[in-house]
């Protein structure tokens, strides 16, 4: 399965301001243990219709993207939680206050700087 970031990306995640999560050509979600957004990017935004301001602080899995609160999706995410090891490409259909949306989601755990990510491309 491909998946949206490379070795190169994933390196700059420590460090990865608005600005340039905002340039990237896929979504970007940073997330807390918990599933709290902590950065929405420009892309995500858009994919989503939902503005960057309304959705910092919620928890992407139960106020956002209320589709993803399944085993296939959240339930990867909370195993890679507990693990502290997370690295996973799917293809998934989002369809929570949208159309349904083929999409390739990329979860993410940084070790580096303690971070989560969900990515998202569109297929």
């Amino acid at each position: 399965m491909d998946k949206v970031i490379d070795a190169k990306f994933s390196n700059k995640l420590g460090t990865l301001t608005q600005a340039e999560a905002d340039a990237a050509a896929f979504g970007i979600v940073k997330v807390d243990g918990n599933g709290k957004i902590l950065l929405y990017n420009k892309y995500e935004s858009e994919l989503s219709n939902l503005p960057n301001d309304t959705v910092i602080g919620k928890n992407f899995f139960t106020e956002v993207a209320i589709c993803a609160n399944n085993r296939i999706f959240y339930g990867k995410f909370k195993e890679g939680m507990v693990t502290k090891n997370l690295d996973t490409a799917f293809n998934y259909v989002f369809t929570y206050r949208m159309k349904p949306t083929n999409v390739l989601i990329h979860l993410y755990y940084d070790k580096t700087s303690d971070t989560n990510w969900i990515f998202v491309k569109l297929r």
